[in-house]
């Protein structure tokens, strides 16, 4: 591997083909598997790459969870942890173990007794979620954006993962949107948690990046949970309204369902999504924001990876930038010159 690999090339120099992130000529190219990797065609609401998940990688995912070990790490778990706190209680989360003593009661007694819950709580808590969740990404762009400008620098391909991670996150809404609409009470307190979470987001990212992907990384593991969680409880037969329900229309398309695909097919969908960026975000606060390119400017792992792992190291990230370039690379060789 050459020295350096990983660091952003200066803007007074040649970049190496695909370090700003997929380009017209870079459509078509293949795995170090021999699979072909295409992105999908656009349709709807959405331009940007999304994955879509084969029926084994949906089943992939683990919840997982990043060690704290500097300060900073530590600063961010516990911001994480306080904001899981308040928002249980704002949206009645209840996720207790059913006893024994328990067992012998229907589904309106155990949710009367608190021990579930039904699908307008949960869909409560999934909306409000989403859209926190979509804040992140747009904020890190933005600021990568104008410091990009700011500084006439290369972003190395930053921008290019963080606006798909947003987008990701807001067609997630866009879909449980087709579930229930949202009341004034409710657009009131998004319109109120919005205003001040953007504001210290784009506080904060200015102050240490790294430290708010790794917050995004933590808040993601809590995202995984929550839909892990779900897909257990519709399983389980605990929220029968939802069991054979078909899945929206939208999501149909922009996950390339089947058909014949139910809600719980989004729910493994949404979780896949959010141990994506629960990989990405982990795996940017280990890298240089200042210098170091984004290792998933063309290409992402697939859940077989994602999904078990917390995040690439920077030793990680370094080979495999390596191997991306490689394949980008042995891709342009096969292009036809022109005469």
């Amino acid at each position: 591997m050459a020295p350096g690999e990983l660091t952003a090339t200066p803007p007074q120099k040649n970049a190496v083909k695909g370090t700003e992130g997929m380009h017209r000529n870079d459509m078509s190219m293949t795995d170090p598997t021999g699979s072909v990797i295409k992105p999908p065609p656009i349709h709807g609401d959405w331009v940007l790459f999304h994955p879509v998940y084969t029926a084994d990688e949906l089943k992939a995912v683990k919840v997982l969870h990043h060690d704290a070990k500097t300060w900073s790490d530590k600063f961010a778990l516990l911001f994480v942890k306080t904001l899981r706190t308040g928002f249980d209680l704002v949206s009645r989360y209840k996720h207790k173990p059913v006893p024994e003593s328990a067992k012998h009661m229907n589904l309106d007694q155990l949710r009367k007794a608190g021990y579930i819950m039904d699908e307008k709580q949960w869909l409560l808590r999934i909306l409000f979620l989403e859209t926190v969740a979509g804040v992140p990404g747009m904020v890190g762009a933005m600021v990568r954006h104008l410091m990009s400008l700011r500084l006439m620098k290369r972003d190395a391909g930053w921008i290019h993962t963080l606006l798909e991670e947003a987008e990701n996150e807001r067609l997630h809404l866009m879909t449980f949107m087709t579930l229930k609409k949202p009341t004034i009470w409710f657009r009131a307190m998004v319109l109120g948690a919005q205003g001040v979470f953007f504001n210290a987001f784009f506080l904060s990212y200015l102050i240490s990046p790294k430290t708010c992907h790794r917050f995004v990384g933590f808040l993601e593991e809590e995202a995984v949970i929550t839909y892990s969680r779900v897909i257990e409880e519709i399983e389980a037969g605990r929220i029968p309204e939802w069991t054979n329900l078909d899945a929206p229309s939208i999501a149909k398309d922009y996950w390339r369902m089947k058909p014949d695909a139910k809600l719980i097919d989004v729910m493994y969908a949404v979780r896949s999504d959010e141990s994506t960026h629960r990989f990405v975000n982990h795996t940017l606060a280990n890298l240089d924001v200042k210098n170091d390119v984004n290792p998933f400017a063309i290409r992402e792992p697939n859940m077989f990876v994602k999904g078990v792992n917390t995040g690439f190291t920077r030793e990680e990230s370094e080979k495999y930038v390596h191997e991306s370039r490689n394949i980008v690379e042995t891709e342009s060789t096969k292009e036809p010159r022109s005469s």
